[in-house]
């Protein structure tokens, strides 16, 4: 990749993958659109629907606070490892087949979670879910980038965040009011049935987006050639890694937020479920300032303001909890630090697959496997000092945000290419 030789910013093409005469892809209607976004919820109801029982659930299976943490690192692993498989086999056999198998299994694998007897056994479990719904998060980002490109791909999947959006607003919430009817086993239920409509998005509202024609051949070997070509790429790579630490402090406050807010700051779990949610609205806001954005900044500016956000707002809730300020505090700096996501996450996803339209199911499987490994170091180290430790939360936050700004401005800059 040519380093910068001009201040001026990089310019990507807003035109989709090269297509052979007659392939083009036609607008998205509607219906595609909302089960691209629902799609798009895999990570966010399958993580944060059950946050409210997770003191319940580490009570009910004996065991430690940390342990039943790690049952968020478990889906994780699961969604990174999902991710890697689906996004080159949607490359070499179409986007449609290899969702519907995840999909499958991702409703198996949670109803299972229902009748799990151990913590080992819910562990294991939720590896597999993670697994089978790392394809629905991979394939929605595939299916968007064979459609769109540059500021196009900005803006679709800024709009997607009015979808997505509302799953962390709505999970929390809603599993707040389900402890009150039920228990942990009968939120997983829940989640089995959301997969069924998971299911039929899958089978009646997502057409196939990637013709025969330019579908990559050759099996693994073709795989990993693409994820060489891919992890040789030092822009994308440095994009991957500073989204993905950027997202860890996200996963960090997913992880130790019920415990920090419930236990040291005495908030109910419908009171958190309704904090959880306002940061959730800070995203969806902020990815439609990203939308409107997009026209005239280019990804990169947008992924610096988005970083410098999500540490400001860490550097923030660390100072707060190292010397108690007031709740208010708390919630602001998480609030000034989550929603940078809805800014990060379409530039960054713009900016990193911006020269790579026909591995697009790869680079989407790397973008999201930096995102959940990062997340799922950070997720179980806010609980490593025990439920009633407040300081790990805005250490790692802030760590990790620290980390995600260091990369872009040593690796990301110095990288983008010139001015085309």
């Amino acid at each position: 990749m040519t380093p910068v030789t001009s201040a001026e910013p990089s310019r990507v093409n807003d035109e989709g993958p090269t297509r052979p005469a007659g392939t083009e892809p036609s607008p998205v209607g509607a219906g595609m659109f909302v089960a691209l976004g629902l799609l798009s919820t895999f990570g966010p109801i399958s993580l944060d629907l059950y946050l409210p029982a997770l003191p319940a659930l580490a009570k009910d299976l004996s065991t430690s606070t940390s342990a039943a943490q790690l049952s968020i690192t478990a889906c994780l692993i699961g969604l990174s490892v999902g991710q890697l498989i689906a996004g080159p086999m949607s490359d070499r056999l179409g986007r449609r087949g290899p969702l519907i198998v995840g999909l499958v299994g991702f409703v198996i694998a949670t109803a299972a979670c229902a009748f799990a007897p151990t913590i080992g056994v819910l562990l294991a479990l939720r590896l597999v879910q993670g697994i089978c719904g790392g394809a629905g998060l991979v394939i929605a980002r595939a299916v968007a980038r064979d459609l769109y490109s540059g500021s196009k791909l900005v803006v679709f999947l800024a709009r997607l965040m009015i979808i997505n959006g509302l799953a962390p607003i709505l999970a929390p919430v809603i599993g707040g009011q389900l402890v009150r009817v039920t228990s942990w086993r009968g939120i997983f239920v829940v989640l089995a049935t959301f997969g069924v409509v998971l299911l039929g998005c899958g089978l009646f509202g997502i057409r196939e987006s990637l013709p025969r024609e330019i579908r990559t051949a050759g099996g693994l070997p073709a795989a990993l050639r693409n994820f060489r070509i891919l992890l040789s790429d030092r822009l994308f790579v440095g994009t991957a890694v500073s989204a993905g630490l950027a997202s860890a402090a996200m996963f960090a406050y997913i992880g130790g937020a019920t415990f920090v807010l419930q236990d040291s700051f005495g908030l109910s779990a419908q009171g958190f479920s309704f904090a959880f949610a306002t940061n959730a609205v800070g995203i969806v806001i902020a990815g439609q300032v990203a939308g409107r954005l997009a026209h005239t900044v280019p990804p990169e500016r947008l992924l610096a303001y988005a970083l410098a956000q999500n540490l400001t707002g860490a550097a923030l809730l660390l100072i707060a909890l190292l010397v108690r300020l007031p709740l208010p505090v708390v919630l602001i700096a998480l609030f000034v630090m989550v929603s940078s996501i809805g800014i990060s996450g379409p530039s960054s996803t713009a900016l990193a697959m911006a020269e790579h339209p026909q591995r697009a199911g790869a680079a989407a499987s790397l973008l999201g496997l930096g995102q959940y490994v990062f997340g799922a170091i950070a997720a179980p180290l806010v609980g490593i000092a025990g439920s009633t430790a407040v300081a790990p939360l805005g250490l790692v936050c802030c760590g990790v945000s620290l980390l995600a700004t260091a990369v872009f401005w040593l690796v990301v800059r110095p990288n983008l290419p010139t001015l085309r």
